[in-house]
């Protein structure tokens, strides 16, 4: 799975901008927590569906980018977490042991 990764503010508005052309996902990892690791590990086993383009954040790192995006979009931090972004909103989001491809790929239809 190619992961474009997310590490710094301006990424994040051309990710919304490109929101708007094709669903974009923000996984956000801890890579300190087994749980995230394990998420991460599910997506990466399912394939890369082509129409939706994804984006890793590691928190410990860019812990300011990920409080800007629960900011933006109004959700309450977690980890792991994923947002699904379409048209400049977060559609959908979902955190731990919840987290699956399926489920991304039918919200972004």
């Amino acid at each position: 799975m190619n992961w474009t990764t997310l590490n710094d503010f301006n990424q994040l508005q051309q990710l919304v901008e490109a929101s708007h052309q094709k669903p974009q996902v923000i996984f956000k990892h801890s890579t300190r927590c087994s749980i995230s690791v394990m998420a991460k590990s599910r997506l990466e086993r399912s394939g890369l569906p082509e129409q939706i383009q994804f984006h890793y954040l590691d928190l410990l790192q860019y812990r300011d980018i990920s409080n800007k995006i629960a900011e933006q979009f109004g959700v309450y931090h977690q980890s792991p977490q994923v947002l699904l972004i379409k048209n400049g909103e977060c559609i959908y989001e979902e955190t731990h042991s919840a987290i699956s491809m399926e489920e991304i790929v039918e919200q972004a239809m």
